[in-house]
């Protein structure tokens, strides 16, 4: 069943047309992974979808309901969330505070909340559930600026999966981390993101972490679409590998 599509949808930078008329699908459950070059359009795609940017026509359905024009804090209320390449953390508190601050806002409890976290059962209690489903229970005290680069990846992604979104974007969840790094946060996100029945679509240039964590790959490059399939298909086509990296996907 799809939870997302996009019909013709367009975004324009003068000359650039970053997304050029996409007819994009995400269904319900899936793990899917957006790749392409740099420019590509990628990014453009999800700000589109997560209202960071106004599309110059086309619309954006979840669930049946045109969001083509609501706001980033309607979508969050919809169910979109989504993590960020660079990441988007309050770095002087707590590990432990953040998460718990994406709790009471999605509650609406925003009203002192710091002052409230350690009176509030419940929002504390879901809190460090989170933490240890992400393995950051050990960091909860640690202020975000003293985890290391992979750590605080896992909090972003942490931060935006408190919000209990129905579809959940990851912009670069393993860039800048080292390879052995990468596959224990792909592991994990992978982990919590199925255990949760979340639908999440993952831009990713590593396509190594592609192709072990997908369920479908859609491909672009120049704004548009250009191939849509299984892990195994894209890995067969050679358009995908000349376009990405100039030459042929190595098993």
């Amino acid at each position: 069943m799809t939870l997302l599509r996009t019909v013709n949808l367009k975004k324009y930078f003068g000359d650039t047309h970053a997304v050029d008329g996409i007819n994009f699908t995400v269904a319900k459950g899936e793990f899917l992974s957006l790749v392409g070059s740099n420019g590509a359009g990628k990014t453009s795609l999800v700000n589109l979808i997560s209202a960071y940017l106004v599309p110059d026509e086309g619309q954006i359905i979840l669930d049946d309901v045109d969001i083509t024009y609501s706001t980033v804090n309607d979508r969050v209320r919809a169910g979109i969330s989504r993590s960020f390449q660079l990441v988007n953390l309050f770095d002087d508190m707590t590990t432990f505070d953040n998460v718990a601050l994406a709790i009471f806002s999605r509650q609406e409890k925003t009203r002192n909340p710091m002052m409230l976290a350690d009176h509030d059962a419940e929002v504390k209690k879901e809190t460090l559930d989170l933490l240890k489903q992400f393995g950051l229970h050990r960091q909860r005290t640690l202020q975000a600026k003293g985890l290391s680069q992979g750590e605080r990846k896992l909090l972003d992604v942490a931060v935006a999966y408190a919000l209990r979104p129905k579809l959940l974007f990851l912009d670069e969840p393993t860039s800048g981390v080292s390879t052995r790094d990468k596959l224990t946060i792909m592991d994990t996100i992978s982990q919590v993101v199925r255990g949760g029945n979340v639908t999440a679509v993952v831009i990713e240039h590593d396509m190594d972490v592609v192709f072990k964590y997908s369920d479908r790959i859609v491909a672009m490059h120049e704004g548009k679409i250009f191939a849509d399939g299984t892990p195994e298909e894209i890995r067969r086509n050679k358009e995908v590998a000349t376009t990405l990296i100039g030459a042929a996907f190595t098993d």
